[in-house]
């Protein structure tokens, strides 16, 4: 699968102050000139692997066929751990095997695994803490370039994966959990829109309850307008998942809770 532009994306947690994320764009644009580039985030909290898997998945699927996504959150640099490939039949994914490509992994199709292991795609280098500049962007820079994927090394069949936790029934309760929180400070869930269906047919109907952080909020709203600044409120956001929010507050520092903290969402009481 040529890509169908030089189009490149970049995901980390190094922040913009250094000089990190403009070293990777001059290597890129020093091997293919054309490379379009697009900075998804650099703002994932340090070494926060699976809310930069979270943020990947809410949005590569909205870029061209042939896209060269590349997502570096990397605690293990320069340890044994590999740096790979992933070619889907849209995409490539270039990053560390930690399973920041967990998602991808799950939802794509026609997936193939390489471990990056050609010299000849890579920066020399007299260390090894910036594998970001000198392998993660020279790999993409050629993938962009046309260079088949079968060049860069050898293929693999036991990437790292994250353990990946779905929301559970507790007799008549769905229970899931705080997966991601927005610069907004509102509560990203992994219950989706089908799950809330789940709940009504369990319920039979009538208004959901839903419960977090020692709060309850009655129903959905349709959009954040409808929400008050003062108590919470669940809307289904526009990646079909539950989300919870305070309306121009933050919900997470009012209401205490950080990634991994329990919803609970069940029907009207019998």
């Amino acid at each position: 699968m040529p890509p169908a532009l030089p189009l490149i994306t970049l995901l980390t947690d190094f922040g913009t102050k250094d000089h990190f994320v403009a070293s990777m764009k001059g290597v890129i644009l020093s091997i293919n000139p054309q490379a379009r580039i697009i900075d998804i985030t650099h703002e994932i909290f340090p070494f926060r692997i699976a809310e930069a898997a979270a943020c990947l998945r809410a949005c590569y699927r909205t870029f061209p066929e042939g896209t060269v996504h590349v997502a570096v959150v990397d605690p293990g640099v320069g340890s044994s751990r590999r740096p790979i490939l992933v070619t889907t039949s849209r995409y490539f994914f270039v990053a560390p095997d930690n399973g920041v490509l967990t998602p991808v992994l799950a939802e794509e199709q026609d997936v193939e695994i390489r471990h990056l292991e050609n010299r000849q795609y890579q920066l020399e280098s007299p260390g090894a803490t910036f594998h970001g500049r000198d392998l993660f962007a020279p790999a993409a820079a050629w993938l962009t370039k046309g260079q088949p994927s079968s060049l860069f090394g050898g293929l693999i069949d036991d990437p790292v994966r994250l353990p990946v936790e779905s929301p559970a029934w507790c007799e008549h309760t769905l229970i899931g959990q705080v997966t991601g929180i927005d610069r907004f400070g509102n509560l990203l869930t992994d219950i989706t829109a089908r799950h809330l269906d789940d709940v009504r047919a369990v319920a039979q109907g009538g208004t959901l309850t839903i419960r977090i952080a020692g709060s309850r909020i009655d129903g959905l709203v349709s959009s954040y307008s409808e929400g008050r600044p003062d108590h919470p409120s669940a809307l289904i956001n526009s990646n079909g998942y539950l989300e919870v929010f305070m309306r121009e507050a933050s919900a997470a520092v009012i209401l205490g809770i950080g990634l991994g903290g329990r919803i609970e969402v069940e029907g009207p009481a019998s």
